[in-house]
């Protein structure tokens, strides 16, 4: 597990599992809520569309946009745009490590922002050393029900 990270000046991108996380109350949403109140907290547009898809599958329709509606309200800079420069890392990002192309993209803006990523994602340990991350707990695989 990535190490926390003293960030400086550097602003906070929060991943889709450590949003949904604090949107459920996971091991680490106190963290993510913190970054949240970073005057410059980055949330990448996969975040809103694994988000809103996830929850699609999950809780169906209503809360799904009513969440997606939450996550605007938030006070961080939405990033809808994506240049060429972050297409490019995201693409070099795929291509030599095994993650996902929407955590590639997240990585990469990220990267591009030197940005600390913020998550609970197991996959981005593959990048471990490339860029500042910070990680919250990992949830557990094993059932206890």
């Amino acid at each position: 597990m990535a190490a926390t990270v003293e960030t400086g000046s550097n602003p906070y991108l929060v991943d889709t599992s450590a949003l949904l996380a604090f949107i459920e109350d996971e091991a680490g949403a106190d963290r993510v809520e913190q970054a949240l109140k970073q005057a410059t907290t980055l949330l990448p547009w996969p975040v809103l569309l694994e988000t809103h898809y996830i929850t699609l599958q999950e809780e169906g329709v209503a809360e799904a946009d009513r969440r997606f509606a939450l996550i605007k309200q938030l006070n961080v800079k939405i990033l809808w745009d994506i240049d060429e420069s972050t297409v490019l890392t995201a693409a070099r990002l795929k291509a030599e490590h095994r993650i996902s192309l929407a955590d590639a993209i997240i990585a990469a803006f990220a990267l591009r922002r030197d940005a600390v990523l913020i998550h609970n994602d197991p996959e981005f340990d593959a990048l471990t050393g490339l860029l500042p991350m910070e990680a919250l707990p990992y949830k557990s695989s094993i059932d206890t029900s």
